[in-house]
């Protein structure tokens, strides 16, 4: 991997900071290949001082990341100046962390950098700057669409060496899950996973298992009739494309340890049906990794924290795999879907 990765500051006021600097400090015990961090120099420096890591920071340009990153945490300036105490969003949260993804992107987009890392944000803050998005995975399509002029479809998958979920529907209450569920959500989540599986991650006949909306897989309608109208239409549509897809499974027998090996990743038709499976299983080290980007893209698999920042007590785990899977990925280095 010539070029470093791109890692963004996230919300300043939460734990971003915080564990951007941890890493960095254990880059020779962690093996971290070379990143630079988008953000405003000063605002790390004090940050770390308050954590009490003995952190040298350098101002660079993304090309000089790389021969820096061994003696300092390479800092390419966003322009405009951080003031966000721990805990405490205030009026630079928003613009820093929004331009700090901008720049991340084009620098990606530009070869600048290998691949994306960005650190968690806070949604609430971003709207009173004006966020012209519904989240952040969503703005960074809408960056890559306009670099490309392509329209861009992603999916969320969650990564961890124990498994790999992808939730079909994300933030929905669960009495509106039903209603948005549809076999053509279903089918185009499921191509852009096997995709990104093949290109990325080097599977070359990805193996979906597709987890039934209701109980027992609806027990044949008597629990539900989405998994008969919604759920196996969408298998026998993906099977007749040549995806390797099973379905719909029942969920409570799919995440014993003899279960996952016979998939590399499980589709779920909701959020919590995803997320606790891989939490319980890799709470520390899960990564999330957006699939459909025309790059590599990956995140730590928690929030802001803010409870925490600046406290020295956030652990930089995810974050830590999140930069080793994206090292990989932009290097076109495979990594099976769930680390086997």
């Amino acid at each position: 991997m010539s070029a470093p990765l791109a890692l963004t500051l996230g919300e300043p006021a939460g734990i971003g900071p915080d564990i951007t600097l941890a890493a960095w400090h254990r880059r020779a015990e962690l093996r971290l290949r070379p990143f630079y961090a988008l953000a405003d120099a000063d605002f790390l420096m004090q940050r770390a001082e308050r954590l009490h890591l003995p952190v040298r920071i350098e101002k660079v340009e993304p090309k000089a990341a790389a021969a820096a990153f061994a003696n300092a945490l390479p800092v390419v300036p966003l322009g405009m100046r951080v003031t966000a105490p721990p805990g405490r969003p205030d009026a630079s949260s928003g613009p820093a962390a929004i331009a700090s993804i901008q720049r991340a992107v084009a620098d990606v987009m530009a070869g600048r950098a290998a691949a994306l890392v960005t650190n968690p944000v806070a949604k609430s803050v971003l709207y009173r700057s004006g966020f012209p998005a519904p989240g952040h995975t969503e703005y960074l399509a809408q960056l890559a669409q306009q670099a490309t002029g392509r329209p861009t479809r992603t999916a969320m998958m969650l990564w961890s060496a124990q498994l790999a979920v992808v939730p079909v529907t994300i933030h929905l209450p669960l009495r509106d899950v039903p209603g948005r569920l549809s076999c053509e959500l279903i089918v185009d989540t499921a191509r852009i996973v096997a995709g990104d599986l093949r290109t990325r991650f080097g599977i070359a006949r990805p193996r979906l298992a597709i987890a039934a909306l209701n109980p027992h897989a609806g027990e044949g309608g008597a629990l539900g009739e989405e998994d008969l109208r919604v759920v196996a239409p969408a298998v026998e549509r993906l099977r007749a494309e040549g995806v390797d897809a099973r379905g719909p499974l029942a969920a409570d027998v799919m995440f014993h340890a003899a279960a996952r090996s016979t998939y590399d990743v499980a589709l779920c038709m909701y959020h919590d049906q995803a997320l606790i499976p891989i939490k319980t299983l890799a709470f520390a080290d899960a990564v999330n990794v957006t699939l459909g980007l025309p790059f590599v893209r990956t995140s730590p698999d928690h929030g802001t924290a803010f409870d925490i920042a600046g406290t020295g007590r956030a652990d930089p785990s995810s974050l830590v795999a999140a930069l080793h899977l994206a090292a990989r990925l932009g290097a076109g280095a495979p990594a099976a879907a769930s680390g086997r």
